[in-house]
């Protein structure tokens, strides 16, 4: 999907990998007025876990000499996948002389293999809370190809660094394309910045992982 966030556009494909060492295409154009100079491309994965950008001769990223206006390149990133995650590029240049630094939005790459994957993971809760006050956190988990063996667990790091376990969950078996939500309480004890986990796994290895925060006040 062709995106633009000023002055790039830019796409990354595919967006659909089997598992193992594969190459992703990355797409850029210039679609400012001004030359851009000693770019230093980077691919980023938001979980290296399940995708992990692997290195090339000179490093993880690319060097281009300069980005002329309406010029578009091509470039090739290997990475090693084992699960789906979201990726993202980061640029650093040099731009009327200065230093200039660009970053896309993230890019969801999906593994064909995979049995299903973590949509989200909300806290059914204003943004701020109260002691005391019991919370719900739910997860959706979207079927990919059908498939048992799922296991969903809910974690809570509590503001003083303790990872507290909340729920195991047996996933029932999902279709392809099927969204099923699954939820589990807390209640808040301290006050401050509780992150919330939600860890899909298939059998013991670990495939999706998603997180949220709340914030913990007093009344």
């Amino acid at each position: 999907m062709l995106r633009f966030k000023h002055p790039i556009e830019y796409e990354l494909e595919p967006t659909e990998i089997d598992k193992g060492v594969q190459w992703l295409t990355l797409r850029l154009k210039n679609k400012g007025k001004v030359t851009l100079k000693r770019l230093d491309v980077e691919l980023h994965s938001l979980d290296t876990f399940p995708l992990t950008p692997l290195f090339l001769p000179y490093g993880t990223g690319h060097y281009i000499g300069e980005l002329k206006p309406e010029e578009e390149i091509e470039e090739g990133f290997r990475v090693n996948a084992t699960a789906s995650a979201d990726v993202y590029v980061t640029i650093i240049a040099r731009k009327n002389g200065e230093n200039f630094w660009w970053e896309s939005g993230f890019t969801h790459i999906s593994v064909s293999e995979a049995k299903a994957e973590l949509g989200r993971l909300v806290v059914l809760s204003h943004p701020y809370t109260t002691i005391g006050k019991t919370l719900s956190a739910e997860a959706t988990i979207k079927g990919l190809r059908k498939g048992a063996g799922l296991k969903l667990e809910f974690w809570v790091e509590t503001p003083s660094g303790k990872f507290e376990e909340q729920a195991k969950i047996n996933i029932k078996e999902l279709s392809t394309g099927e969204e099923a939500r699954y939820t589990a309480e807390f209640t808040p004890k301290e006050t401050g910045t509780y992150t919330i986990h939600a860890y899909l796994s298939d059998a013991w290895i670990r495939i999706s992982h998603k997180t949220n925060s709340i914030y913990v006040q007093k009344e």
